[in-house]
């Protein structure tokens, strides 16, 4: 499935209307989220701040079509989420989004010019090796191409998984804590990285932390607890 970004270029790319998550616990139902209705349109970005246990990985999950909410729906690229199987999901993901998690997730076996190019190598691209070298030359990092995960600072790691989240140019990508495992130097780095890459490839960006120095970064904020998301002024 593939969808030209002509087509959404005056839409949201990203329509949240109502969505709620409840799961059932032995004390009964638990309400993660509560009726949360926001848009994001094309190179906007957008944080969602909330303490640690607010909902904020969930979310980001639905958003992605990576769980299911309990009510209301997710349009994605004109595309209701709700309508679509896992594998219709997976390809959109696949080709349309780019992840930054907090955990980095890269894969151990593979170098980091390795795990640049995986997603790219996932849609056939013929330009893979030389994409990847190109986007690991721009997060500073090609003198360490072809050194595995192990071997690599948290700073490092992250900056592998900052090139890797970028590396197909998605519409839209998801950061989860992207400075969570760093420390405030590293961590200022990569947040200035990430908005860099952000603005030149005019990507949408939704990250969601507990740091509000970092959500002023962004266009627009929200702010997530106890389920619910309302609208989070700048001081």
């Amino acid at each position: 499935m593939r969808i030209r970004r002509s087509i959404i270029s005056n839409s949201p790319i990203l329509s949240c209307t109502q969505v709620s998550k409840v799961v059932t616990t032995e004390e009964g139902p638990l309400t993660i989220l509560a009726d949360i209705t926001f848009d994001v349109s094309e190179a906007e970005s957008i944080a969602v701040i909330g303490q640690s246990g607010s909902g904020k990985t969930t979310l980001l999950s639905i958003l992605a079509g990576l769980d299911t909410p309990t009510a209301g729906n997710i349009e994605l690229f004109q595309h209701s989420i709700e309508n679509m199987g896992e594998d219709e999901r997976a390809g959109l993901r696949n080709q349309y989004i780019g992840f930054v998690f907090q955990a980095f997730h890269l894969l151990p076996g593979f170098t980091a010019l390795e795990n640049v190019m995986l997603p790219l190598e996932i849609n056939t691209n013929k330009q893979a090796k030389a994409i990847a070298n190109s986007l690991l030359e721009r997060v500073g990092l090609s003198q360490r191409a072809n050194h595995y995960p192990t071997t690599l600072s948290g700073g490092e790691q992250q900056r592998v998984a900052i090139a890797r989240a970028f590396a197909t140019t998605p519409p839209l990508l998801l950061a989860d804590e992207p400075t969570g495992n760093l420390d405030t130097h590293t961590g200022s780095k990569i947040i200035d990285l990430l908005f860099e890459l952000n603005r030149e490839q005019g990507t949408a960006l939704i990250l969601v932390t507990h740091d509000e120095s970092l959500s002023k970064k962004c266009d627009h904020c929200y702010h997530l607890e106890e389920g619910k998301l309302t609208t989070k002024p700048y001081a």
